[in-house]
């Protein structure tokens, strides 16, 4: 399948394509498309449309959100609220939010299948890359993979980006050692703000209830925070330390 670039240089993909990459069907790109979630394709020779990386990253935000159980309504309402100038990055960062709402769900894969949904061959570099992200785990078996569906697409953008194997690993240990005390220090929170009053009242049902209802919603709320909190913070750093160069 020939692919060929956008208007930014990234890749264009004809209707045909966009829909194989991400694995829906044609007529659900052009319906989406007819209901405003996809912004219209670029016009190209022969009245071809052309779609960029930035329709495959909202497209996939769109059927994480669908099997998240949102209605297209809600979808909609969801979209709106996004910045009109979100990059394919940005809308892929979402998406593995919106993932992480959801139960762990690590997926047996091939190595063929992986393949397919990654859109592209991959060497053994890049199954090491994408190893070291996190987006997939190795098996006794060479050919079979443990996935993390909601990372392949950010892995995959980011196999391109020239970052040593040895920097991805040091990056992953320093944000799972952060992350880890977070969590920590989050689940102390809870215990004694929460949980020891519960204890302590008796266990009235109305707040039975209501911390019921707190720890259905902590974790997208807390992740949320988090991603806002690390987005700002990396934001400034990265000022801070180019400034001066």
């Amino acid at each position: 399948m020939g692919v060929g670039s956008d208007e930014e240089g990234g890749p264009s993909y004809t209707v045909d394509e966009l829909a194989a990459r991400a694995g829906v069907t044609v007529r659900t790109v052009r319906f989406y498309g007819t209901r405003g979630l996809l912004p219209p394709p670029v016009i190209g020779a022969r009245r071809v449309g052309h779609y960029g990386q930035g329709h495959l990253s909202r497209l996939a935000l769109i059927e994480e959100l669908q099997r998240q159980g949102m209605t297209l309504a809600a979808i909609e309402r969801y979209l709106e609220q996004l910045p009109p100038d979100l990059s394919a990055q940005d809308l892929a960062i979402h998406r593995a939010l919106v993932a992480s709402w959801a139960p762990e769900s690590a997926e047996s894969i091939t190595r063929q299948e992986l393949e397919r949904r990654a859109g592209r061959e991959l060497t053994e570099r890049d199954v090491d890359r994408l190893a070291a992200m996190g987006v997939l785990d190795r098996t006794a078996d060479d050919e079979t993979f443990r996935l993390d569906a909601s990372l392949l697409r950010l892995g995959v953008e980011l196999l391109d980006v020239p970052i040593e194997h040895e920097t991805i690993l040091a990056s992953r240990t320093v944000l799972l050692e952060h992350a880890r005390a977070a969590a920590q220090e989050l689940s102390r929170l809870f215990r004694d703000e929460v949980w020891s009053p519960y204890r302590e009242s008796g266990e009235d049902p109305d707040h039975l209830s209501a911390m019921r209802s707190l720890s259905a919603h902590m974790q997208p709320m807390v992740v949320q925070a988090l991603l806002t909190a690390f987005q700002r913070s990396l934001s400034e750093e990265l000022r801070t330390a180019f400034r001066h160069r």
